[in-house]
């Protein structure tokens, strides 16, 4: 027999988490997701049809989230926020992903926008960009990806060079949660389409710049009541004062705001598959078949298993990532697994919650068929699940 003396086992992997971890919740933010849940049910679940068919955004409810403080509350208080946290952040987003991922979109889309001024801007330019957003309501956007690139971030083709004390813009993003309607959108571009990501430059863009235009992109498969753009920008100038850190740290500060905001997407994927379970719990307790309610066949139990799994993994996941924010560590690999893994897991238990309606979870008289059309965007955008599993193989084989 073949003896495999002379080959040392593999070392362990290891991700790093620092101390001991502790997702028991403060006396606030119990409170924070109880407003959150009360707040989903209200103002969202009873609107998130009809404005999914009407495939329009509904700015009241950004009014009366920015009335309760569920709106830009990652603000930092100097700059005139609420300075909330990233495990503050996911407990709200899984609730809003629970009552409808659209308008979870218009709400953490604007928290994605605010991010790269706080991974990239200096305090007096959060104060300066950050601050109006806290006395109306109002939105921030990000605009990274292009008609021809999305994953491939480095490889833009919007540009801009300085023109004496300022910067002009030239080009088109696509995809754009919130686009055109921001107070503040952070625009990503190159000073040299050769330069790669050592080329890229954030840029702060107001609303009202001349130049700036959009066009909503319409028919959607779902996420439906946030509005999706494409902007356009022709001779766009902002002031040098509107970028955020220096030439080439352009690259740098969407990774890292994308290695955060990754993992709110996580929560609002396991708010979905939260609603996906109970309506299929409800829905099976009710419909009989062959004398009995259909919650007693085995086939059924073990798909609401499967489900209730899905949604403690993928809830355990997200909290450990962002924790780990919240304490200062290294967080990438982290954040990805959880946006991979609740996004696809949502997918999963959206799919079933169609199986077991059957036809009545083919059409829109139960809201399960809308769950599976908002949430495959959740395993596209702020990176496909491909690219989440580059970035934790490149972890492994470092």
């Amino acid at each position: 027999m073949t003896q495999f003396k002379n080959f040392p086992a593999a070392p362990a992997v290891e991700w790093p988490t620092g101390a001991d971890m502790d997702f028991t919740l403060t006396d606030e933010q119990r409170q924070l997701q109880q407003l959150a849940r009360d707040f989903t049910r209200k103002e969202i679940i009873p609107i998130a049809a009809e404005y999914d068919q009407k495939e329009e955004l509904p700015w009241q409810v950004v009014e009366k989230a920015f009335e309760v403080g569920l709106l830009n509350a990652s603000i930092p208080e100097h700059a005139g926020g609420l300075g909330l946290g990233m495990v503050d952040e996911t407990l709200i987003g899984e609730e809003i992903g629970y009552g409808c991922m659209g308008i979870y979109t218009i709400l953490m889309a604007s928290e994605l926008g605010i991010t790269p001024i706080l991974v990239g801007g200096t305090e007096e330019q959060q104060k300066r960009f950050l601050g109006p957003l806290t006395e109306k309501p109002g939105l921030a956007a990000f605009a990274l990806s292009e008609p021809n690139n999305g994953s491939d971030a480095a490889g833009m083709h919007t540009t801009a060079y300085l023109d004496g004390d300022e910067w002009v813009i030239n080009g088109t993003k696509m995809w754009i949660s919130n686009g055109g309607i921001a107070e503040v959108t952070v625009v990503f571009a190159t000073t040299d389409k050769q330069g790669g990501h050592r080329a890229t430059v954030a840029l702060v863009v107001p609303k009202d710049a001349p130049g700036f235009s959009y066009n909503k992109i319409k028919h959607k498969m779902g996420q439906r009541a946030s509005l999706t753009s494409e902007l356009v920008f022709e001779n766009v100038r902002v002031p040098k004062e509107n970028q955020l850190g220096g030439l080439g740290d352009g690259f740098k500060i969407a990774m890292k705001t994308l290695d955060k905001t990754r993992i709110p997407v996580a929560a609002g994927s396991v708010g979905l598959a939260r609603r996906a379970l109970e309506e299929s719990v409800k829905y099976a307790k009710q419909r009989e078949r062959f004398g009995t309610p259909i919650s007693q066949f085995q086939a059924i139990q073990f798909k609401l298993a499967d489900m209730a799994i899905g949604v403690e993994t993928g809830r355990l996941m997200y909290q450990k990532a962002a924790w780990l924010v919240d304490q200062g560590h290294t967080h990438g690999a982290e954040s990805a697994i959880a946006k991979a893994y609740c996004s696809e897991m949502a997918f999963n238990a959206a799919n079933e919650a169609i199986q077991i309606h059957g036809g009545y979870g083919y059409v829109g008289e139960y809201p399960v068929e809308k769950l599976l059309r908002d949430v495959k965007l959740n395993m596209i955008y702020e990176g496909t699940s491909e690219i989440q599993r580059v970035v934790i193989s490149r972890g492994l084989l470092k």
